[in-house]
């Protein structure tokens, strides 16, 4: 799935603006709830996890995503989670906004809350995987020609490109399979080198761009 989260090297949105140094972690009290709410949510009371959070993120309408801040996204993310899970109905919170203001607009029922039957098999995402690497340093790889309906953790912008192993790191829990509750899936994970030229065009500004990418996403170009 092509999310709005997956902006690299989109024309029209500007530089990326980096933080001011001293900033404080929340500009307005709103946003250290909203982060609070969102780990709640996230794990003790909808049972999903860190990749299902970013799934979330991932499914939010545009505008949504853009036009109310970072931890305004976070908040709706929370939400779209709850009614996931059942322990939200849809527009439930749309429902009780709108009698707050004093419409008379009925407030859905609560459905049955459901847990995802699935548990991480340790703590984290780092795991072991018996078989060793596929790939080594030095390896010119070409990505996956990739258009998954689900989630996914290669950008568009690195599909069908050709790139370099640049080290090797710790195998990992597929976020693919683990934010569906599908299955943990751990997969060796490379540090591959690109070419900007490789990935915006031959008038791009000359840099090289460092990606950690999952083994399924690699092919041999050898």
């Amino acid at each position: 799935m092509d999310s709005i989260a997956d902006m690299g090297g989109v024309l029209g949105y500007g530089p990326a603006t980096r933080p001011t140094p001293g900033e404080p972690p929340f500009a307005e009290p709103w946003e250290g709830r909203a982060f609070a709410l969102t780990l709640l949510s996230m794990g003790r009371i909808s049972g999903r996890n860190l990749d299902a959070f970013r799934y979330a993120l991932g499914r939010l309408h545009p505008l949504d995503y853009l036009a109310d801040g970072y931890y305004g996204r976070w908040l709706n993310a929370a939400e779209l989670m709850l009614v996931d899970s059942a322990v939200l109905a849809p527009d439930a919170v749309n429902a009780r906004v709108r009698r707050d203001r004093g419409e008379d607009v009925a407030e859905p029922a609560f459905p049955e809350p459901q847990r995802p039957d699935y548990a991480p098999t340790a703590p984290g995402s780092l795991r072991e995987v018996d078989d060793p690497p596929r790939l080594a340093v030095g390896d010119p790889v070409v990505t996956a020609d990739a258009h998954p309906r689900g989630p996914s953790k290669l950008p568009a912008y690195l599909r069908r490109r050709r790139g370099t192993v640049t080290a090797v790191r710790p195998a990992h829990v597929l976020p693919d399979t683990h934010g569906v509750f599908a299955g943990e899936n751990p997969q060796h994970v490379y540090t591959v080198g690109f070419d900007s030229r490789e990935l915006w065009g031959p008038d791009a500004e000359p840099f090289r761009l460092h990606a950690d990418l999952f083994e399924s996403y690699l092919e041999s170009s050898t």
